[in-house]
């Protein structure tokens, strides 16, 4: 591979890069709201609506958040502001069980769909890469350099997202994975959950062309929370090729993740829009297209006679015009003045197309 060409990701299902089509990540996260018949529903309903993978998240509360620290904040904030329970509370009701496992990656198996998982405790990653395709570096643990490493030494697929950091942090993210392996991901990001509009104002795609400069033998993606998939379709177009969005059945669930998640219909009209867009984004030679060839005879122009004419006369400028169709032989009206004060060498009906061949 030469030091600017992107590298093709591998999940054995799927190649995810430049060449291939977008690759869509369904986000189940705490949406299986603790039932394990429930999340085997959403992989389904998920690989229904065009996602390409279900990704969970594998944590215990004791080890991704200090009940103690949150506390002290005096009170929750952004997004958890919102919830009834404590954070602690929140996310030991919304851990996935390890023994949900096998399960999960037999329903992904069934349903023709990759299983993977962001795993925010390294105790749980030798069992884990038994079952799964790729793995996840959620935004917040950027800085978390060992778990870094570790993932990457997998050699598996592995998606970092970047949200709520700076360029240097993001370069020593990728810097500490790259010493282990090629099969980067590295996805814009936004990490507000509140499903306000104003995001739109932050999520700032432009930095795929940032991320294009400095990383170019990496995928780029993007992992989002914002409605809809405005965002999705603009960093498809500025080169993403894998998208992470979260997905529920129901938006109006109670939970922390399913106010900012997309539900199966939505899903699908983001899926279906994204693949007309790769269609429409096409090469980038640019050349008269296989469907636009008979429109070059009707809609341009060729030069034409404006009277019936002898073989033998001289051409002026009033003898000709410039008119449509234009046939193959036509001659565009930039040639006009390689035929004025020429001599005919055939007679030419009022309106035929004049060619050089019938010049004297």
């Amino acid at each position: 591979m030469s030091e600017t060409e992107r590298v093709t990701l591998d999940t054995g299902r799927f190649k995810v890069g430049d060449d291939h089509p977008t690759y869509f990540i369904a986000d189940i996260a705490a949406n299986h709201d603790g039932d394990l018949s429930r999340a085997k529903d959403l992989i389904h309903l998920c690989a229904e609506a065009g996602a390409n993978a279900a990704k969970f998240q594998n944590f215990q509360a004791a080890t991704i958040v200090s009940d103690y620290g949150f506390r002290a904040l005096g009170g929750q904030q952004s997004h958890q502001s919102a919830w009834k329970k404590s954070v602690f509370d929140v996310y030991d009701a919304a851990s996935l069980p390890m023994q949900w496992t096998q399960e999960l990656k037999a329903a992904c198996d069934e349903a023709g769909i990759d299983y993977f998982t962001a795993p925010y405790d390294m105790a749980m990653l030798k069992e884990l890469s038994k079952f799964v395709a790729a793995w996840k570096l959620g935004s917040g643990d950027i800085t978390w350099h060992a778990s870094i490493a570790e993932l990457a030494k997998d050699n598996k697929p592995f998606f970092i997202a970047t949200g709520a950091a700076n360029m240097d942090e993001v370069e020593a993210a990728v810097s500490v994975a790259r010493a282990h392996t090629d099969q980067l991901c590295v996805m814009q990001c936004n990490t507000n959950y509140t499903a306000s509009l104003e995001n739109f104002h932050h999520i700032a795609l432009n930095v795929l062309k940032t991320y294009a400069a400095a990383f170019p033998d990496v995928v780029l993606g993007l992992s989002d929370h914002t409605p809809g998939h405005a965002t999705v379709l603009g960093a498809v177009a500025l080169g993403a090729r894998a998208v992470e969005k979260h997905f529920t059945d129901s938006v109006d669930r109670e939970g922390p993740d399913h106010k900012f998640s997309m539900d199966p219909t939505t899903w699908r009209d983001m899926v279906d829009r994204t693949r007309e867009l790769e269609a429409a984004l096409g090469p980038t030679e640019k050349r008269v297209m296989d469907n636009e060839k008979e429109t070059v005879v009707l809609q341009r122009r060729a030069i034409r006679t404006t009277r019936a004419l002898s073989a033998g006369a001289t051409l002026t400028e009033a003898d000709l015009i410039p008119l449509r169709p234009c046939p193959a032989n036509g001659l565009p009206p930039y040639r006009m003045p390689d035929l004025i004060g020429k001599a005919l060498a055939r007679d030419i009906d009022e309106g035929d197309i004049v060619t050089m061949e019938d010049l004297r």
